[in-house]
């Protein structure tokens, strides 16, 4: 008698799991403003990754026969008081915006973060200390401490970096803070700390990981605020420092007294700043949707 074979159950929800791809396509499909928020900010990085192949002219190339040109086949963007292009410009400067944005970011919210895992996790005394010293750093508005910071060490590619990250640290450490006093009150917390684990691998195997939702998409909110933040340094003339092609730069000076005549100087550097702080809010928005079960729906 031939014995009978074991029945097989299969997971469905592991059968089922959707790819990569699919969960691509279903962000697209249920987050219609994020996917384009995405795609502005992917052509973005193509355009600054691949300047000099994009770009049709220098973007410090002087010319006087073509000083205060419209936007034409020749120049898609006009040209500016010393005939440089500004359509390569604006390309070149998506390489300052993004390399001052994404540093300064990553610099701020890392900081922020693990100042705000240590307050979260120990409580008492060490909380307290970081959170007032959070509270005298958020009292100034971001642009204003940044100039303090500028105008103190001097205007350059990594001061001005130092000057955006400085800010962003009581914004990290607040949302990360919040998060690790949620966390560190689960069971797997404290059979952690049963088994004889100590603070530093509860904190970074245990904590850690669990808030990093949040960190992303502080993260994401915070890049598009740090192009802004640099934009602003740069046409105060405080940011960095020429012959680096700036949006904010592009929006100073002769931008200004050409405002009538040539009024393509300071419309497309601002459509420019506008377009990538627009991108990286809506993407931003959209990932904390996707990544907070709070607000998961379906």
């Amino acid at each position: 008698m031939e014995k009978a074979e074991a029945p097989v159950f299969f997971d469905a929800a592991v059968r089922r799991r959707p790819g990569p791809f699919r969960k691509l396509l279903r962000f697209f499909r249920t987050k219609p403003l994020g996917a384009a928020g995405g795609l502005v900010v992917a052509l973005l990085v193509i355009v600054a990754i691949f300047a000099p192949l994009v770009a049709p002219h220098e973007p410090n190339q002087l010319s006087q026969r073509d000083i205060l040109k419209p936007p034409s086949a020749e120049f898609f963007f006009g040209t500016d008081d010393f005939g440089r292009d500004i359509f390569s410009r604006i390309v070149y400067g998506s390489r300052i915006s993004l390399y001052v944005g994404i540093f300064s970011m990553i610099a701020g919210t890392t900081s922020g973060a693990l100042l705000g895992l240590l307050g979260g996790y120990f409580g008492g005394r060490t909380d307290n200390l970081i959170q007032r010293v959070m509270d005298v750093m958020m009292a100034f508005p971001m642009l204003v401490l940044a100039l303090a910071i500028v105008a103190v060490l001097g205007a350059s590619l990594n001061n001005v970096i130092l000057a955006i990250a400085f800010p962003i640290v009581p914004r990290a450490a607040r949302v990360v803070r919040s998060s690790a006093l949620t966390v560190k009150q689960n069971q797997y917390v404290d059979a952690a700390k049963a088994m004889g684990c100590g603070d530093g691998r509860i904190i970074f195997m245990h904590i850690l990981p669990n808030c990093t939702a949040p960190y992303i998409v502080l993260a994401t909110a915070q890049l598009g605020g740090a192009i802004l933040v640099e934009a602003s340094l740069s046409f105060l003339g405080l940011g960095v420092p020429p012959p680096h092609p700036t949006w904010g730069s592009m929006l100073t000076g002769a931008a200004q007294r050409f405002a009538q005549t040539a009024p393509w100087m300071a419309v497309y550097p601002g459509i420019a700043i506008s377009l990538a702080v627009f991108g990286f809010n809506l993407l931003g928005d959209a990932l904390r949707d996707v990544l907070d079960p709070r607000l998961r729906r379906g």
